[in-house]
């Protein structure tokens, strides 16, 4: 997987289907020279690293006038020398000078690869064939040196990046910023395709052809956000979820961040992708080193999809913890939209109990349960239990619940911190705030200093005693507002800068520790929904809410959207109740459900207040839903239509040996008099024979993707299926080999 070529000083990593290629050039920088398709090794590749040189641009040397740095492709470019794009780093040495000349000294190679060190990493527990590329440079006139890493993940095609900075020197340096990864395309005929959003709306496809000059999204609200994701594309302007080269880049990272895309003079592409610059600096002294978070890197000649679902691969077996990665994740009912915070046990108890009659199998019980929790404005903080919801503790209700044969699961919010609380009377000091400067509120609530060891001390030993004291199964962490005000008391001024990474770091650490001592716990990571949705966050807990907007029709497109970059069995998806909360939209139940089916499945309402026919329907949804649960969960996912493209939406799951499968069409407003419809399944085999639904008609694999299935009208199933509108239609396929 990966070879060097002594005579021109190439490095050649290869996956099943790609290759990914730089060298030494003659000024010891390192340059890249392919990245795609894979293609034949060779001792060198003149055709692909030839150089013209440009007028008004400067040299390396005058006797080497065709090493132009700033018409070079690079492999982690710095300012200062002739490049004038913006660079993979820039530091500051003690004289004040910001020039660095990391040149190329040896590399070494490693089978596997190794977990990083206080940070969530990518990981080979399985000897995947796995190889590590660590390309060693050295800046002598500074005494620094860097290391740049390169995981191969062959079956995949994926590669794993970052770099580590270590100071030999008797100096402080300055990290002014520091990337994960760099890629410089030769030409830029592409597509950057992006999901942004907002709160209640993640996640959006948004795709726009290159132009010159930056662009690309960020966060700055140390988190990932509900605005932007690290997930992005790079993609032919031709190229459709089925054909087409593709390129997909993430950050094993879950707080601020940038990915930039520039379009230079000549046509040249630079993708960069890490920490965001803006409100970052690391101080680096003598004899320490610092570790950039691990972005990776994956590329498909075969369209989104393929790119989809070899990514979602990877993450199964070397991003989410092998405890849970491939263990089906059970079905639930919360409490927050069924009571929010005026519950007791008794009223709890009717909605274990019909959760119980309906086979659903955890209780999740949500924000209110501690403190004086009544509403938002109170006990973030106080983890110990309200004894007037729960006179005999909340020992005793989970008991109740663990005696149905059920499992449990709590809501926290371990990073926020109440005015009005105990631990705020106790300990001010630990809330984030700026001294003298107007304290913001976000849900009437601030934020702890995740930077101060006797915070995450605090939270591991009141968090590890709830879930001791409680059993407990699952736990939904949450972190509803961003930073604001961000200043840490405890740093010196030259380190505030170092802050927002440092808090992050934190997070992690807390996340660690209290897996290490429960490690049968399962962990839902939530940011008032969607805004923590990262693989950093995926390392440690292996589903995330994936938005508070429940309402189904605003589902397809956040679904559809996260389904890019992210695995099924990432996806919390619930079914609500109407009207819903957000939208005040009513949706049949059946389609509500229809929607959820392709995820985490779970209900977020009263089931006591439901009729008896809804419960026969919850009863029988869940049924279904546990039969065809690892489907839905760990199957081949297939998108058809988009709803950002018009009023159909369809999507599709598929077994490993292609003999089963499952398709969901929906479609949001009805048409008068319409043609006749037919939906195209993916991923069939197409000599194989299928029934849908067990029909009696039986049809091969390539008619029923090449010729598509009818659709009848839904105005023709209304009264077969006891349906209210014929808007926001939804029908099901189960399509079986035989």
């Amino acid at each position: 997987m990966i070879e060097y070529s002594k005579e021109s000083q190439t490095f050649q990593l290869q996956t099943d289907n790609t290759s990914y290629i730089f060298q030494v050039l003659a000024n010891g920088d390192l340059g890249q020279v392919y990245y795609g398709r894979k293609i034949h090794l060779k001792s060198n590749y003149h055709n692909l690293t030839t150089r013209e040189i440009k007028d008004a641009t400067v040299s390396w040397k005058v006797d080497q006038p065709d090493i132009q740095p700033d018409v070079l492709k690079h492999e982690y470019s710095v300012l200062g020398s002739g490049d004038f794009r913006f660079p993979a780093f820039q530091l500051t040495f003690a004289n004040g000078s910001r020039v660095s000349e990391f040149k190329y000294v040896d590399y070494e190679i490693n089978t596997g690869k190794q977990r990083l060190p206080g940070m969530p990493s990518t990981f080979d527990d399985t000897n995947d064939d796995v190889q590590t590329l660590t390309i060693n440079l050295t800046d002598q006139l500074v005494g620094m040196d860097l290391q740049l890493h390169y995981s191969i993940f062959p079956h995949q095609d994926v590669i794993a990046r970052s770099a580590t900075f270590i100071n030999h020197s008797n100096d402080q340096v300055v990290i002014d910023h520091a990337f994960s990864t760099e890629v410089d395309l030769p030409d830029a005929n592409y597509d950057l395709i992006e999901f942004p959003g907002a709160w209640a709306r993640e996640r959006q496809l948004n795709r726009a052809a290159l132009r010159l000059g930056y662009q690309g999204s960020g966060s700055l609200r140390n988190a990932t956000s509900h605005q932007a994701n690290p997930f992005m594309m790079i993609a032919r302007h031709d190229t459709s979820e089925d054909f087409g080269e593709v390129y997909g880049f993430n950050l094993v990272y879950s707080g601020n961040f940038l990915n930039q895309v520039e379009v230079d003079q000549f046509q040249t592409t630079r993708i960069l992708v890490g920490i965001n610059p803006t409100e970052f600096a690391w101080n680096l002294g003598p004899g320490s080193q610092f570790q950039t978070p691990e972005a990776i890197q994956s590329y498909s000649n075969q369209g989104m999809n393929q790119l989809s679902q070899q990514l979602s691969d990877f993450y199964q077996d070397h991003i989410v913890n092998p405890r849970f990665s491939q263990q089906p994740r059970p079905t639930l009912v919360n409490n927050w939209e069924g009571t929010y915070f005026d519950f007791n046990e008794d009223k709890l108890m009717t909605i274990v109990n019909a959760a119980h009659k309906a086979g659903i199998e955890m209780f999740v019980l949500d924000d209110g349960w501690f403190g004086e929790r009544n509403d938002d404005t109170t006990s973030l903080g106080d983890w110990f239990v309200d004894k007037n919801k729960f006179p005999n503790g909340i020992e005793h209700f989970v008991n109740q619940v663990h005696g149905l044969g059920m499992k449990f699961g709590l809501w926290v919010e371990p990073e926020m911190i109440s005015k009005q609380s105990h631990l705020y009377e106790q300990h001010p000091e630990w809330m984030i705030q700026t001294p003298g400067r107007h304290q913001t509120p976000g849900r009437n609530q601030f934020v702890l200093d995740m930077t101060r060891p006797e915070v995450v001390d605090y939270l591991f030993k009141v968090l590890n005693q709830i879930i001791t004291d409680t059993k407990l199964d699952y736990i939904k962490w949450d972190m509803n507002r961003y930073i604001t005000e961000m200043y840490g008391i405890d740093l010196p001024a030259n380190q505030q800068l170092e802050m927002g990474h440092r808090y992050i770091l934190g997070v992690y650490d807390l996340y660690d520790r209290l897996i290490k001592s429960n490690p049968d716990v399962l962990f839902e990571s939530c940011a008032s929904g969607g805004g923590r949705f990262d693989l950093g966050m995926m390392y440690y807990a292996p589903q995330a809410w994936t938005s508070d907007d429940i309402d189904a029709a605003e589902r397809m497109k956040i679904q559809y959207g996260t389904s890019y970059g992210y695995s099924l069995s990432m996806m919390g998806s619930h079914v609500s109740a109407v009207p819903n909360d957000i939208t005040g939209r009513t949706i049949e139940l059946s389609t509500r459900a229809r929607v959820a089916y392709f995820g985490d499945f779970g209900y977020e309402l009263d089931l006591a207040k439901l009729s008896d026919d809804e419960l026969k329907q919850v009863a029988w949804q869940v049924e279904f839903y546990k039969r065809y649960r690892r489907l839905f969960q760990f199957g081949k996912f297939y998108r058809i239509e988009s709803p950002f493209a018009g009023n159909v939406t369809s999507w599709q799951v598929v077994n490993d040996d292609q003999s089963l499968a499952i398709a969901g069409r929906y479609q949001l407003m009805n048409e008068p008099n319409s043609p006749y419809l037919r939906i195209k399944f993916k991923g069939l085999h197409p000599d194989k024979q299928y029934r849908i639904n067990d029909s009696e008609e039986i049809f091969y694999g390539d008619e029923l993707m090449n010729a598509g299935y009818f659709i009848p009208n839904i105005l023709k199933t209304m009264k077969e299926q006891r349906l209210r509108t014929a808007d926001f239609s939804s029908q099901l396929f189960v399509i079986k080999a035989i």
